[in-house]
């Protein structure tokens, strides 16, 4: 049965649990840092205490899938248990694999996280449009169908990125305004919230000269050890603050391996970001 569209369900989690995602980053400084290993022992005990920690209290989850391929066939079956895990405690789960390819490549990679029946099946997945926008229409369809979602690359916090996003095109608008404007296509007339997302970093700044009103949601990176603070956020997304989803992970992350400790430092970005929300 095809689910819900990711839009509608994303809304009603953020609506009812707060919008904030929080990443699964499993890389070996963080292992260290919580007395662990660097082997998959390692890495199944990060995220499953990670995923009872917090997936039943947030509304999104975000594994970074590198962290497990990393480790061969066995790592990416500690990353399906960890989907399958988040999923079940009503957390959804936005894979980081910032896949990108064209014609029948593209297609395999939306069937590996869209497909429902796939095991590493996500509610999203992040994706880069920088073969160009139309490379991306496989996982765009495989979406669709499976009532998933995409967050494309448009406004990254990364330096480097600057050298392509900002690129202005022969049409005067700069590559990473096209690629908003192709997502606020992809979610005409979506209520109460579009499948199709946009990476905006939290870090960037005044945006005003963007139009991030894409009708869908926007996840922004960048939130806690990155330097952005919820606080930050109204003065970087403006009037479509209500459909940010940050993303906080070392913010959180780094008080493990304490359940509740892990607990303590999501519930205090939450609050931060709920106040910002009510008071903006």
């Amino acid at each position: 049965m095809t689910l819900e569209p990711f839009g509608a369900r994303l809304r009603r989690a953020m609506d009812e649990r707060g919008p904030l995602c929080v990443g699964i980053d499993p890389h070996r400084s963080l292992l260290a840092e919580w007395g662990l290993n660097d082997d998959v022992a390692g890495l199944e005990r990060f995220s499953r205490t990670v995923v009872e920690a917090v997936a039943g209290r947030v509304a999104v989850l975000k594994p970074q899938s590198a962290f497990f391929e990393r480790f061969g066939s066995r790592g990416v079956a500690v990353l399906e248990k960890s989907v399958q895990e988040a999923r079940a405690a009503g957390a959804l789960v936005v894979m980081d694999a910032k896949r990108g390819d064209i014609g029948s490549t593209m297609a395999a990679y939306a069937e590996s996280f869209l497909h429902k029946d796939a095991p590493l099946f996500s509610d999203a997945l992040t994706v880069s449009p920088y073969l160009g926008y139309g490379s991306l229409a496989p996982a765009v369809a495989l979406a669709r169908e499976n009532g998933a979602g995409l967050f494309v690359l448009a406004l990254t916090s990364n330096p480097e990125g600057g050298e392509v996003q900002h690129a202005v095109r022969a049409d005067g608008r700069d590559v990473g305004a096209t690629m908003l404007a192709h997502l606020a296509a992809e979610n005409a007339g979506e209520e109460p919230l579009g499948s199709f997302g946009a990476v905006v970093g939290a870090t960037l700044g005044d945006l005003s000269s963007y139009d991030l009103g894409i009708g869908g949601p926007l996840l922004a990176p960048g939130v806690g050890a990155q330097g952005a603070t919820p606080a930050d956020l109204p003065g970087v997304f403006g009037s479509v603050l209500r459909n940010v989803v940050p993303n906080v992970s070392r913010g959180v992350l780094r008080h493990g391996p304490d359940v509740s400790a892990l607990r303590d430092a999501s519930d205090r970005f939450a609050d931060e970001i709920r106040v910002t929300l009510e008071t903006s």
